[in-house]
């Protein structure tokens, strides 16, 4: 069965081209619902998107928020840069559109956003920085290839052996995320696109 060449047009106002009404939601996500409300003004997609469910709501924004939030050897910015560049080797629209906006904001440099978005070998990075998206881009295309020799790269460039842990479990997640949101089509909330540019 070939695909259709003529695309239907996109409903914008959803989260993503699945039709799950959103569940009841559980006091804790009523409340982080409300927070992101308050904070950005507005609610992520991908948690909208993940509403049908309070069991998968829940999992998925406690480790993202362990991920991205928690302390860590690596950087806020460390971390959505790993987003970035694992969601370009994925082509993820929605994470490439969020976290794209993350790295303009967060580096306070909106030219490194869009290198990353495009191609991270383009921006002037430093060798910390090269060589954990680097390990990045590995753990996205050939993990079964991973050797000591590519951990030992990342010691010698000054990461722990919890930083390790911690560039693969972002990576890994990301690699997830922009899976699932390729399959069900998640669309970026627009705001996303204007932040920090």
């Amino acid at each position: 069965m070939t695909k259709k060449s003529q695309l239907p047009v996109k409903n914008i106002d959803k989260p993503m081209a699945l039709d799950l009404p959103q569940a009841e939601l559980s006091p804790a996500m009523a409340a982080y619902f409300q927070k992101c409300e308050e904070k950005l003004g507005y609610v992520p997609n991908v948690l909208r998107a993940y509403a049908h469910d309070m069991a998968k709501l829940e999992a998925f924004a406690a480790f993202y928020n362990d991920l991205m939030l928690a302390p860590s050897g690596l950087s806020k910015l460390e971390r959505e840069m790993i987003a970035v560049v694992v969601s370009s080797e994925n082509k993820c629209y929605y994470c490439l559109t969020a976290h794209g906006a993350a790295v303009r904001q967060l580096s306070g440099k909106p030219e490194l956003g869009d290198m990353l978005v495009m191609n991270y070998r383009a921006a002037t990075l430093s060798p910390r920085e090269r060589a954990m998206l680097d390990f990045a881009v590995l753990i996205t295309n050939a993990s079964a290839t991973i050797e000591e020799e590519d951990r030992d790269i990342l010691r010698e460039a000054g990461f722990s052996e919890r930083d390790i842990f911690d560039i693969a479990a972002v990576a890994s997640f990301y690699n997830m995320s922009n899976r699932m949101a390729s399959a069900t089509d998640m669309r970026p909330n627009p705001e996303y696109h204007r932040q920090a540019r």
